[in-house]
């Protein structure tokens, strides 16, 4: 017995070391404590992600995943019970979005982020919101119709997203002679277009349809091309808080299974929207009919 001890007190002063830090980081994920201490919420916003998240004519933050999260924000109040909740907005990109969800700077993303697997080592997500293909925008008369069509073309990307990857790896893409542009965000992205900077922009195609919709001359533009792949749309906050995350899912699942989610996407994308009353027009796909029928956040 007595050789055990110093193996019994090794463990003792090990567990007493990192209690402390597991303590520390259990608190920081704890979102609901987070919001009961400083009365507030911060949600992460994009400025041009169109029927999604964005900019009113009052640079005021709106759209769909903006008003999931205002729902979330009616169930914290209600389990914190808490009779307001101050909602406060921090405008992130596609570059700087998850590092600003990890660091606390934003307790939910309210934008139009893919669930990916590799993104859910750094992330949690809620159950997907909108499914969608990724495919690209021209001009109208460019002749371009399919990924072939892009050989020693410029083609525009978003800054931190998954577009001009997925375009390498798609069979046709592999063996292209083409030139990468990066915008800032969509806008800026689709610019490079409407300029003639580059030929295409490759993202997903209800954001491309978002951007044709409040073009100066939406006739100007198509969306064409094969898809690159079916991608899952969701809310995104830190991980390791199971506790915020069931609560996201009780309240995005309930929205879906009560028929409240697809109202909201009428409002949203077959619906004139602010601030210049345009219809997106994109009709509710196959793929988010599934998603509403059966909430999952696996990611891809």
């Amino acid at each position: 017995m007595p050789k055990l001890r110093p193996l019994f007190s090794f463990a003792a002063v090990l567990a007493a070391v990192l209690m402390p830090f597991a303590a520390a980081q259990a608190q920081e994920n704890d979102t609901l404590a987070k919001i009961k201490a400083s009365g507030s919420i911060t949600f992460g916003y994009r400025e041009s992600s169109f029927g999604f998240s964005y900019l009113d004519a009052n640079l005021k933050p709106i759209g769909y995943s903006i008003e999931i999260c205002n729902r979330i924000v009616e169930a914290v109040k209600s389990e914190l019970k808490m009779p307001a909740v101050e909602i406060k907005y921090q405008a992130v990109t596609s570059a700087n979005r998850i590092p600003l969800v990890q660091n606390g700077t934003v307790d939910i993303e309210c934008g139009s982020t893919t669930n990916l697997v590799e993104r859910q080592k750094l992330v949690a997500f809620s159950p997907d919101i909108f499914r969608y293909n990724v495919r690209m925008l021209v001009k109208a008369d460019s002749g371009i119709k399919s990924i072939a069509d892009l050989q020693g073309k410029t083609v525009a990307t978003t800054s931190g997203t998954t577009s001009f990857r997925l375009l390498r790896e798609a069979d046709r893409g592999r063996n292209l002679e083409v030139t990468n542009l990066a915008g800032k965000d969509h806008s800026d992205s689709f610019l490079l277009v409407e300029s003639g900077r580059a030929q295409a922009f490759v993202l997903d195609d209800i954001l491309l349809a978002g951007q044709i919709a409040n073009a100066r001359n939406p006739k100007d533009f198509i969306i064409t091309g094969e898809s690159l792949r079916t991608e899952n749309q969701s809310l995104m906050f830190r991980k390791d808080d199971p506790v915020f995350k069931a609560l996201v899912d009780r309240v995005v699942s309930g929205m879906m299974k009560s028929g409240e989610m697809e109202k909201l996407y009428a409002k949203w994308f077959m619906s004139p929207i602010p601030p210049k009353g345009i219809n997106i027009n994109y009709p509710l796909n196959a793929e988010t009919k599934e998603a509403f029928a059966n909430p999952s956040s696996k990611g891809i």
